[in-house]
């Protein structure tokens, strides 16, 4: 697909998009440009400057289409309008030249498993059963039990808990929604509804200038059509979890090879896939194989979904997990795609989880907060594949204090599942899925994003009631306040970011060979660039590797624990004898000579403190 490429010292030409660093935003909580308390496109415009000083190469726009709202703007009412409260589509398009004047692209959310009950087209559907566009959803007749009673066609569970199918009254039959009930599920059995959503959809922005889409459920179009129960796993329930029959079904490859060919490949357009329920390689491989043709890259969540206990009944039920657990999830798909034409993605947090620091770093104090969120941030830029960033990341945004209650939890999946734990009348239940809630909720990703320490933390001005509470931390941890400090997590970010940029072939391209997989505290890792293309003047980004076609290689050692821990031998892992120094690339912690400080032979590197992230290279 997308044509722009640019040359790599050593793998000839790329695809511009594999090492671009992506960042997402969430509209509604970025800035709030007129005073309603909602953020906006303009609010965005606003503070594009402080993307492209991030080193941000790609801005991913959260849904901003004319909406209800009922799920936060994944129920689209008409896709070629923007909702109010977010702008016009001339701003969309004044987001788009902001972009471009800076070097920047933009994609936009494309959500086409489903719409809202308020769109046109699902308005015509249910209006009658012969209607032309009634098989652009998904409708059958009831089921009557034993008794008599009507029951859905299937016994299927959704994701926002309860059935997958509403009754229509008008009609007589049930739809189909694999989300809430406001999101009737698109038919893409049908060629004529599948051409309007390539033509209406996303030719429609494409053609103002929009460079791609990050495509939402991508891998649940295909449904299996002879609807049939699922097997009974939940006794406790009506429903049941029913993931394979409609994650990854009959049809899936031929109508993404088609999205592709009809409407994404003749304009360049970049496209990453939300490819939820598909943890094996040998299921993932196919979308992202270049010779496919079918999407750029993936989204995979096995390692964003830890601590979670399943994607649907039980899924607030927080599960503790170990760093192993974590590093066999990471490695796996570090290293899925070598030896073949697929690609990868980097990522540890967006819209649908808590954050990152919260999660999987240290929050227990303010110095454990800075370290932890600066080892994540490492992490994150030493992996192999496109990096993708949400917005407060890069500020150690933290989840919603413990202390809030159920009430300051806005999200339908966050209240749907609550009152699912309140409707069983079981105490435990409630506690457990509260307790979970407060680390895993969506809603911990959406609350109004830290610019300042002046009122409503800069996203709106004073005396303005923003949608969601502001975080009680936001005069500790706001973005002026580490811009001003040249040691803050965001500046650790912008500097970690333009090292990846310097050493692409080594971080970004590189291979992953992870190391102490057992260690409960350490995660250690080695990098190799691929062999360098031999010419008369051997260079990578502008360093010569020893005058000859070597392979550049680094070792990151991250702690993550609270507890000081030894070091393990980097140069024996880094190929390098005795006589020869290796070089700290970089660290999280500061030390009197900085980064490029040099470990001569014979000696060995010192323990790692905190929540301690380091890079050792052999050049």
């Amino acid at each position: 697909m997308n044509s722009l490429h640019h040359e790599n010292g050593y793998l000839g030409k790329e695809p511009w998009w594999k090492d671009a660093t992506f960042y997402q935003v969430y509209p509604a909580s970025f800035k709030d440009s007129n005073g309603d308390g909602w953020g906006d496109i303009p609010g965005l415009i606003s503070k594009i400057d402080y993307l492209h000083d991030l080193v941000v190469d790609v801005v991913w726009l959260s849904p901003v289409f004319e909406s209800p709202q009922a799920d936060m703007g994944y129920d689209v009412s008409d896709y070629q309008k923007v909702y109010a409260p977010y702008g016009t589509v001339e701003d969309v398009d004044a987001l788009v030249q902001a972009c471009h004047i800076r070097g920047m692209k933009l994609i936009l959310d494309l959500v086409v498993n489903h719409t809202s009950i308020e769109h046109e087209w699902f308005k015509e559907s249910r209006s009658s059963r012969t209607n032309p566009k009634r098989d652009w959803y998904i409708w059958r007749p009831a089921r009557y039990n034993s008794e008599g009673q009507r029951i859905p066609p299937t016994n299927w569970r959704g994701y926002f808990a309860g059935p997958t199918w509403t009754w229509d009254e008008h009609t007589q039959e049930y739809y189909l929604h694999l989300y809430a009930s406001e999101q009737p599920d698109l038919n893409w059995e049908s060629e004529t509804c599948r051409e309007a959503i390539y033509e209406n959809t996303m030719r429609f922005w494409l053609e103002r200038g929009v460079d791609g889409f990050r495509i939402d459920t991508v891998n649940k179009y295909s449904k299996r059509t002879e609807y049939v129960d699922a097997p009974i796993t939940d006794p406790n329930s009506t429903c049941q979890p029913a993931p394979e029959m409609w994650c990854n079904g009959p049809r899936i490859h031929e109508f993404i090879h088609e999205m592709r060919s009809k409407a994404l490949e003749p304009y360049g357009a970049v496209s990453v896939g939300e490819l939820s329920n598909t943890p094996h390689p040998s299921q993932v491989l196919p979308y992202v194989s270049s010779a496919a043709r079918e999407l750029d890259m993936v989204f995979e969540f096995s390692m964003i979904r830890l601590g979670t206990g399943g994607m649907f009944g039980p899924k607030y039920i927080y599960v503790p997990f170990a760093l192993p657990q974590m590093k066999t999830i990471v490695a796996r798909w570090q290293t899925f795609t070598e030896g073949t034409d697929g690609w990868t993605t980097v990522f540890c947090e967006n819209h649908d989880n808590g954050r990152a620091v919260s999660r999987f770093g240290d929050c227990s104090t303010p110095e454990l907060w800075q370290a932890s969120a600066k080892t994540i941030a490492l992490w994150q830029a030493t992996l192999t594949g496109t990096l993708f960033l949400y917005q407060g990341q890069e500020i150690g945004m933290t989840n919603m204090p413990a202390t809030w209650g159920i009430d300051e939890y806005k999200d339908v999946e966050s209240l749907n599942f609550y009152a699912e734990a309140i409707a069983s009348g079981d105490p435990k239940a409630i506690a457990d899925t509260m307790h979970g809630l407060r680390t895993l909720a969506r809603d911990h990703s959406r609350i109004p994003f830290q610019w300042d320490d002046s009122p409503n933390a800069g996203f709106a001005e004073k005396g303005v009631k923003t949608w969601m509470r502001v975080h009680d931390e936001y005069r500790d941890i706001n973005a002026a306040k580490q811009l001003a400090d040249q040691h803050s997590i965001l500046n650790f970010y912008k500097k970690i970011l333009q090292l990846r940029k310097e050493y692409k072939n080594l971080f970004v391209f590189g291979t992953f060979r992870l190391l102490q997989g057992e260690h409960r505290a350490i995660f250690s890792y080695v990098k190799e660039s691929p062999r360098e293309i031999s010419n008369s003047n051997p260079q990578t980004n502008g360093h010569a590797v020893n005058g000859y076609g070597g392979r550049k290689m680094a070792v990151v050692v991250l702690n993550f624990s609270k507890d000081t821990q030894e070091c393990l031998d980097v140069r024996d892992e880094l190929g390098c004898d005795d006589q020869d120094a290796i070089r700290l690339l970089v660290s999280t912690q500061r030390y009197e000579n900085d980064e490029g400080l040099i470990l001569e032979k014979d000696t060995s590197p010192p323990a790692l403190q905190a929540w301690e992230g380091r890079v050792y290279v052999n050049f």
